[in-house]
């Protein structure tokens, strides 16, 4: 009797292994993600196209190893080189990923335009549209030169084989859920596909010195949102750095200055509204803080926040209310970062508890007022980093007073033609609105 090929089960979300099928993922907590796989099989090495040679290879004194020339090439498109640390690091997999329509393949085939207009050779692989369906997207970014060269496939064997022939600059793979390997029994987009497409993809980047774009659909919350381009992990810069879009008729045109486009249409003289600062990666960009809070109609008052972390913002209005003496285990309350973005740094605390203050209050903010600051469980205003950065850039913007802490405010941080008004705790900083320091 034939023996029965062994099973794995793999969690869609995460990847976790495990010999048997569970409810709930022990890794990322998630319910209902497993899925039964063969096991894949055990092989010397990735073969397909890849075979290494005999030779014995030896490890190297790290004295010994020279540096070479090999600087960063830009991509054209000044907020992707931002997010990818200044530009496309060459023998290096980036992943690009997120849900699907967002815009993916819109921004690399544009990538592709401005290195190709660059005499930089790009090889563009499509494993989900012909050739046809990529030139129909291609004509409304514009026109494209020699350099750029179109590959529909998804055999990772023959992929593998043009780019040894080819040895292109730079190769797109759309999409990484297309390819297979014909080594791995399992489905295209399967976890063992995917594991064994990106493993082959990886040993080609290194070996052959290609860069390699790799189109991923996520099924979670994307990395690529609305038009907000987010670096989950760079190892050749910094993490959490994002680029801002707008999807325009030609293609995803860049935002150069967030902050501006973030507060347009920012209501004037409206209560429960006031602008934070927040630090994505190296830049700081400016958001209004939105907050509506009345009295409600049911047992258990409703709590929802768009943007912000819910728990983050029960416990703010638990400081509130302990720490402020504000009553609001009767109200509903709703907190929103207007632009469609989500925020998850510290700093924006202040400025959801002045916003709630406000709207509680029915108390107007000067438009012309921005804060931020950790607010700790004591109802202290804690120190947040980069505040220099932070005020320099509110005064670019035109405000005329910052409430910050009160131990940031140094010398390094005080900047002519802003005023800054330093506090210790929510009292302070209520006090500011209430008696109309601000």
């Amino acid at each position: 009797m034939a023996k029965a090929k062994k099973t794995i089960f793999f969690c869609q979300q995460c990847g976790y292994e495990t010999a048997k099928w569970m409810g709930q993922c022990p890794a990322c907590r998630e319910w209902n993600t497993f899925v039964e796989e063969p096991a894949e099989e055990k092989h010397a090495g990735i073969s397909t196209g890849n075979r290494r040679n005999t030779q014995s290879v030896e490890p190297m004194p790290l004295s010994r190893v020279e540096m070479t020339d090999q600087e960063r090439f830009t991509t054209g498109i000044g907020e992707l080189d931002r997010v990818l640390g200044g530009g496309i690091v060459p023998a290096s997999l980036v992943l690009v990923g997120g849900d699907p329509g967002i815009g993916k393949s819109t921004l690399l085939l544009q990538v592709c335009k401005n290195l190709a207009d660059a005499h930089h050779s790009v090889l563009y692989i499509s494993g989900e549209e012909s050739l046809q369906q990529i030139k129909i997207r291609a004509d409304r970014i514009g026109s494209f030169t020699e350099s750029l060269e179109l590959f529909c496939e998804t055999n990772l064997a023959d992929i593998s084989s043009v780019l040894r022939r080819k040895k292109p600059r730079v190769v797109i793979i759309d999409s990484i859920q297309t390819m297979y390997s014909e080594e791995v029994s399992s489905a295209p987009g399967s976890v063992s596909q995917v594991r064994q497409a990106t493993s082959l993809l990886l040993q080609l980047a290194k070996s052959l010195g290609i860069t390699i774009f790799i189109v991923g659909h996520v099924t979670k919350e994307g990395v690529v949102a609305g038009r907000i381009l987010r670096s989950v992990k760079n190892r050749f810069g910094s993490t959490n750095e994002i680029g801002v879009f707008e999807m325009q008729q030609v293609g995803l045109v860049e935002v150069e200055n967030p902050s501006e486009y973030m507060l347009n249409g920012r209501p004037e003289g409206a209560s429960g509204s006031i602008v934070t600062c927040s630090i994505e990666g190296t830049r700081p960009i400016l958001l209004e803080i939105q907050a509506l809070v009345c009295k409600t109609g049911f047992g258990l008052p409703r709590r929802t926040a768009a943007g912000a972390d819910l728990n983050r913002v029960n416990l703010l209005m638990a400081v509130l209310e302990k720490r402020a003496g504000i009553p609001l285990s009767s109200c509903d309350a709703y907190v929103n970062i207007a632009g469609g973005i989500r925020m998850n740094e510290p700093a924006i605390d202040l400025g959801i508890i002045l916003a709630i203050v406000s709207s509680y209050r029915e108390l107007a903010i000067s438009d012309k007022t921005i804060c931020f600051g950790e607010v700790g469980l004591s109802g202290e205003v804690r120190a947040v980093n980069m505040a220099k950065q932070r005020v320099q850039e509110a005064k670019k913007l035109g405000f005329e007073t910052c409430i910050l802490p009160k131990v940031s405010l140094t010398d390094e941080v005080r900047t002519d033609g802003i005023r800054l008004i330093g506090v210790s705790n929510v009292r302070e900083a209520i006090s500011c609105i209430s008696d109309g320091e601000q």
